[in-house]
């Protein structure tokens, strides 16, 4: 067994245990209301989920396990995943022994690369990717125990066991899936010598000569790993896992909901602008330039992407991390300079405008211009890399409520005919 596996099976009992006590004395106190704006509002802000793995405060942003993302911006993806499992940072021992799992388990089978090959030119990276991944459920561990009569209290065990192996294969997963779809050569092996995250663009094979490229990967993949539990992917991954579903259907299930336009498209959106902007102009605006840019764009009724967020007032702690690394590794580059001005113009715009609630930047204002800008230009790419971050987040989230027994999903639907007649209307 792991030091992972080892940890949490001496965590879990101690938090399933609070989580009964806090039941038993306090299960029947309310904690939310609804109104009816929400009921019709996509349940916006109702309080009826957990998710004990982060939160996003409106003004501090994502806090994983209590602590801010400001201060875990130079850790490993794999160390935030042992992080929101146990609510600790691994010990150097303790990383190194999951690094070693992750790269045993790695390979990709090979029947799950002749189907990606034999996907139309036209596919879409995403449903690739997600197809990849319910293939993999063939070597399910959990469906496998879970039909031989597996006992509860070993579920989360074997969500484990299928987890680790998923998001050991996430890597070459997608960059099979890149080269695959953009005909770009023969598929390259995992090199030994990298990490996780740094074998995702080595196997993806895009020139990295300064290592600049690797140091974005591990900060994306950090940055977009877990973000509670109630966005779209995750949400979707706890309703399929609850119902006993693998983890390999689970995260399939989330990934689909990240490919949406609303969810993980947002990037490729403000990449779009970014793109737009240097054409128009041929190059970076002036500051005066863009301002009547935007404002042209404001007054023929369409928005400005990469600027706002449902939840947070102020900027988005992953933006910030994303604007360091620019200012620190590539602050000459074009699209970059770009977006430095629009760091400066937009927010200013927006205020005197005056409809929007946050006018300030939030991550996917910066992560796709930096991917462009590190030569991955395949945009319809993009929302895979952030399913293989995010996929830390859903399956630590899926292990924990395996472990605390957490019940099938089943909230209740109401007609609107009954919320006439609770509101008194005819």
């Amino acid at each position: 067994m792991s030091a992972l596996h080892d940890k949490l099976k001496s965590i879990f009992p101690a938090v399933r245990e609070d989580i009964s006590r806090l039941v038993a004395d306090h299960g029947d106190k309310v904690i939310s209301e609804v109104t009816v704006a929400q009921a019709y509002g996509g349940m916006r802000g109702v309080k009826c989920m957990v998710c004990d793995t982060s939160v996003v405060d409106p003004v501090k942003g994502l806090i994983l396990r209590g602590r801010p993302l400001s201060e875990l911006t130079d850790r490993k993806p794999e160390e935030i995943f042992f992080l929101l499992l146990t609510n600790e940072l691994p010990s150097k021992a303790e990383l190194e022994d999951l690094e070693a799992d992750l790269a045993r388990r790695a390979e990709l089978p090979g029947y799950v690369i002749e189907a990606l090959r034999s996907q139309p030119r036209s596919a879409h990276p995403m449903a690739m990717f997600s197809m990849g991944i319910l293939m993999l459920e063939e070597q399910s561990k959990f469906r496998a125990r879970y039909n031989e009569g597996m006992p509860r209290d070993a579920y989360w065990e074997a969500a484990l066991d299928d987890s680790l192996d998923l998001i050991a294969k996430l890597p070459a997963l997608a960059a099979a899936v890149y080269r695959i779809r953009y005909e770009l050569g023969d598929l390259i092996p995992w090199n030994p010598k990298l990490d996780w995250s740094a074998n995702l663009p080595h196997m993806m094979g895009v020139p990295d000569e300064s290592g600049n490229l690797g140091d974005l990967m591990r900060l994306y993949l950090t940055l977009h790993a877990d973000h509670e539990g109630g966005n779209v992917s995750a949400n979707l991954c706890h309703t399929a896992g609850s119902a006993l579903s693998d983890p390999y259907y689970a995260v399939s299930a989330g990934l689909n909901g990240l490919a949406g336009p609303l969810h993980g498209l947002a990037n490729q959106e403000c990449l779009r602008f970014h793109l737009a902007v240097r054409d128009n102009f041929n190059g970076v605006p002036n500051k005066e330039q863009l301002t009547k840019y935007a404002w042209d764009l404001l007054n023929s009724g369409r928005v400005i992407p990469g600027f706002g967020h449902a939840v947070l007032r102020s900027t988005d702690p992953r933006y910030t991390a994303l604007h360091e690394f620019a200012q620190r590794c590539c602050p000459d580059a074009e699209m970059v300079r770009i977006a430095k001005l629009m760091y400066e113009t937009i927010p200013g715009i927006l205020t005197e405008h005056g409809k929007a609630k946050n006018v300030n930047p939030n991550v996917d204002a910066l992560s796709g211009v930096l991917l462009y800008t590190f030569n991955v230009t395949q945009p319809r790419f993009y929302t895979a890399i952030f399913g293989v971050s995010r996929a830390l987040g859903m399956l630590a989230q899926l292990i924990i409520n395996r472990a605390m027994g957490t019940p099938i999903t089943r909230p209740k639907s109401v007609s609107t005919a009954w919320i006439k007649g609770q509101v008194g209307v005819r």
